[in-house]
């Protein structure tokens, strides 16, 4: 990774080289820095947001003000990598010009560099819009959460010809339209190698396959912070909420017990406070 701000040429180029592409989700600003400092070539302000951080059972209910306040705080954190915004459902549906605003916002109120949104075809002229008022767009192709009721589900997209051909011509309609780089998610692996190759913009992959130019993840399900649910192309790499856990109950275990806080971690004086009171009378 080189050193300083990367920008769309440099992620571009990355897929030119044969480089893969790294890109994890984050929404605070502490674990921003940690991706950051990783070497994580993009942190992607996931609307998955909404059910790892917010509670609601899907991305749906997650609004732009909800987008923007994370979007900061990991902007703040972040020095080296790309930060991308995910444009929430019904921010960019209603017209080009609602679109357009919206994505400015994540630019200019948030400190983004870049959107995503949800869509092949259909979004086009919307990704063209906003890409004409010169806002970076990554799509998002395959299984779109937003939409998951339209496609049955958190399924497997693409493994009929027809359909799979359909996500091919999005890919290639969304490289037309502007976009720098596009998500294939939940894919065939055959098909998604097929698309990478297709197009010149990078692929990123998240139950793609190895042949995507990159990869995506949310990062609580790479740490096991999150146990509700974990999608079978998920790989932990460490199981942290065990850990976490411990702790909690060791530390609640302690205060109970006048373990903690014990003299290590208390502060001292040297005044002589016995008669503290009585001189105050």
């Amino acid at each position: 990774m080189k050193k300083g701000k990367l920008t769309i040429p440099d992620i571009i180029t990355m897929k030119k080289s044969g480089d893969k592409i790294t890109m994890l989700t984050a929404y605070d600003v502490s674990l921003a820095r940690m991706l950051d400092s990783s070497g994580i070539e993009i942190v992607l302000v996931g609307d998955s947001l909404g059910m790892v951080v917010l509670g609601y059972e899907s991305t749906v209910p997650v609004t732009m003000e909800e987008m923007l306040h994370h979007c900061r705080a990991v902007s703040r954190g972040v020095e080296n990598a790309l930060v991308v915004g995910d444009m929430p459902f019904m921010s960019y549906q209603s017209s080009a010009y609602d679109a357009v605003v919206n994505a400015g916002r994540f630019i200019k109120d948030a400190g983004c560099d870049a959107v995503k949104l949800e869509g092949g075809t259909e979004v086009c002229d919307t990704v063209r819009a906003i890409v004409k008022a010169g806002i970076a767009v990554m799509g998002h192709i395959g299984l779109t959460p937003q939409t998951a009721g339209n496609l049955g589900g958190y399924k497997v997209q693409g493994q009929d010809l027809d359909s799979a051909r359909i996500l091919l011509e999005s890919a290639r309609a969304l490289e037309s339209a502007g976009a720098f780089a596009v998500v294939l998610e939940c894919i065939p692996d055959k098909l998604s190698a097929l698309i990478s190759r297709e197009i010149s913009i990078p692929t990123i992959g998240i139950g793609a396959g190895v042949d995507c130019d990159g990869q995506v993840l949310v990062t609580h399900d790479l740490l096991g912070m999150f146990e509700k649910f974990v999608p079978s192309f998920v790989k932990s790499y460490i199981n942290l909420a065990p850990q976490i856990r411990e702790a909690l109950t060791s530390y609640k275990n302690e205060v109970k017990g006048g373990v903690f806080p014990d003299q290590e971690h208390s502060f001292s004086m040297q005044a002589d406070i016995s008669n503290l009171i009585d001189g105050e009378k």
